[in-house]
């Protein structure tokens, strides 16, 4: 009976699986000290420059934000390079992944393509708005198949979604890569670059397609703030796009999905220099920590231009699960790989080096089946 209440679209839905608690962790298994290490969350955690912002701002927080979040929006083209109303911000990335998918698509007449896996709010929200969404696997290296995703590609292709660097395997595309591939597309097509890890790939220009926006006019770039600038919990993202669609979704975009505070957090994130180049810095070296760390305990570990490794544990140990449910009761949560269709994977963010010390120590306990 209720089904006939809603959409059609609703059948099959399940909710989106978010990382463990810490919270929660300690609650299950008695623990007084545990280590995230699934969420892809800064590990320095947020910036001095915005706490105190944040403070400071506080006391507005009676306030509506401005519409179109004005004030970031110009920060944010001057920080890019880029004129300010071909950007739009958001409560998060999502937020534009949304409206774009609203926006341009037509329900029951056009299709979104991307790889598979991929982040799950591109299937869902097409699906959710009445549009096909197409997928084609990933190569067995985790690389861009580009030739089998354009083959997924039609006059009826309204956007076509690419991580990079990619998520889950970290895996990166050169900018040039992606330049010639949206000169392919279909002539409606978008293509979407969601940014969200570019800051932590080296060098960064070599992978963001942000040099080739405005000579490419159907390439769109999303980018975050809660990966290199440590603000997930607040929701800040933005859309990097032509003029004339930045105003199509800011006629619909809900006024006030910035909140003030999340502004203010963003201007004083884009300030503090010093903030981003010791994350990068904590970032790279934990990577090739926890990299050459995994290797010698014989998992395979896929390269990286993000702030996490996928790897994968030596069919000598135990399985991917049991890893990951030892670590839980040891304190330690990574990110299994199940929901992605890849269960014999694993998942860990770079954390400071103490957090990667431990996780490598208990790692190899948790490998040998082992107790803390």
């Amino acid at each position: 009976m209720h089904k006939k209440l809603v959409r059609p679209e609703m059948d099959g839905f399940t909710p989106y699986v978010p990382g463990l608690s810490i919270d929660e962790i300690k609650k299950r298994f008695g623990l007084d000290t545990v280590i995230k290490m699934a969420s892809n969350e800064n590990p320095l955690g947020v910036s001095a420059v915005v706490q105190q912002r944040l403070h400071m701002a506080s006391a507005l927080a009676f306030r509506y934000a401005q519409a179109g979040t004005p004030a970031l929006t110009q920060a944010l083209a001057q920080h890019l390079g880029v004129p300010q109303e071909c950007i739009v911000a958001g409560n998060g990335s999502d937020e534009i992944i949304d409206l774009l998918i609203r926006v341009v698509a037509r329900p029951g007449v056009d299709n979104v393509v991307a790889f598979t896996p991929c982040f799950s709010m591109y299937d869902v929200q097409s699906r959710l708005c009445g549009v096909e969404f197409r997928q084609t696997p990933l190569r067995a290296d985790f690389s861009f198949d580009f030739e089998n995703l354009l083959a997924l590609t039609d006059e009826h292709t309204a956007l076509v979604f690419i991580t990079n660097p990619d998520n889950p395997s970290g895996y990166a595309c050169p900018a040039a890569d992606i330049v010639a591939l949206a000169a392919r597309l279909p002539k409606r097509s978008l293509l979407v670059v969601d940014e969200a890890y570019v800051d932590f790939a080296a060098p960064v220009e070599q992978y963001s397609a942000l040099s080739a926006f405005g000579s490419s006019p159907n390439i769109i770039i999303l980018r975050t703030f809660s990966k290199m600038y440590g603000l997930a919990g607040l929701r800040l993202g933005y859309g990097i796009m032509p003029a004339w669609l930045a105003e199509l979704v800011l006629r619909v975009k809900l006024p006030f999905s910035v909140n003030i505070l999340a502004e203010q957090a963003g201007l004083a994130a884009l300030e503090d220099t010093f903030f981003v180049a010791e994350t990068q810095r904590v970032v790279r070296d934990g990577r090739a920590e926890l990299s050459q760390g995994l290797t010698a305990l014989g998992c395979t570990v896929y390269p990286s231009q993000a702030n996490f490794l996928m790897f994968r544990p030596p069919a000598s140990s135990l399985s991917a699960h049991e890893i990951f449910e030892a670590l839980l009761r040891k304190g330690i949560i990574i990110r299994p790989l199940s929901s992605y269709g890849m269960p014999d994977f694993l998942r860990v963010t770079v954390g400071t080096q103490e957090e990667n010390s431990r996780f490598l120590t208990l790692m190899a306990e948790s490998m040998r089946g082992g107790i803390s």
